[in-house]
């Protein structure tokens, strides 16, 4: 855990952002799989896996929203002295992070456009705990099936049928992590 902005950054940048990156991707390309990185000690109540993904992924052009739960100066602090991220509204962001009820109403958050549809928020979901147990969803990158404790389905609700616009979420517990991105479909309905 840092205790000032200084602290708590990757102490072999290189490495431990590519073992990150790599991590995120596999979250990403197998939605329900867990992933494990630790390489970060974000301040307090921050978790490690969030702020190792935003130090891989977050620079001086990313910009980030703060839900109450995380919006902390010192949290502030580390994410400008590490990423030089800019910190913004919740309609503006790239990466809005909190717990899931501070994130709502989805729809305030960019889906991005059909020219670019990449040009959408990322929500990273800090809950205790990730397991495999919960909400079962299918679709790109999972063989059949995969259950997730997923908070709500109505993230999945709303992205469907808006392909290949959308939001893209990324759960975080600890050093755990785990993606349900935007192709992720709730297994029941597409079923019928």
């Amino acid at each position: 855990m840092a205790t000032t902005g200084l602290e708590g950054g990757f102490a072999n940048a290189p490495v431990q952002s590519a073992q990150t990156f790599r991590a995120v991707l596999n979250a990403m390309a197998h939605p329900g799989r867990i992933e494990t990185v630790s390489a970060a000690q974000p301040p307090l109540p921050m978790d490690p896996a969030a702020g190792a993904m935003l130090l891989t992924l977050a620079d001086h052009e990313t910009k980030i929203f703060l839900a109450p739960s995380v919006d902390s100066d010192a949290i502030r602090g580390w994410l400008t002295f590490h990423t030089g991220a800019p910190l913004v509204a919740s309609g503006a962001a790239d990466f809005a992070i909190g717990h899931w009820d501070e994130l709502l109403p989805i729809d305030q958050y960019q889906i991005g456009t059909a020219a670019y549809p990449d040009r959408s928020v990322t929500l990273v979901v800090t809950q205790p705990a990730i397991t495999d147990k919960g909400i079962v969803i299918c679709g790109p990158g999972i063989q059949s099936t995969a259950s997730l404790n997923i908070p709500d389905t109505a993230l999945l609700d709303f992205n469907a049928n808006r392909s290949p616009l959308g939001i893209d979420m990324i759960m975080t517990a600890g050093d755990q992590l785990a993606a349900v991105p935007r192709s992720t479909r709730l297994f029941d309905r597409e079923k019928r």
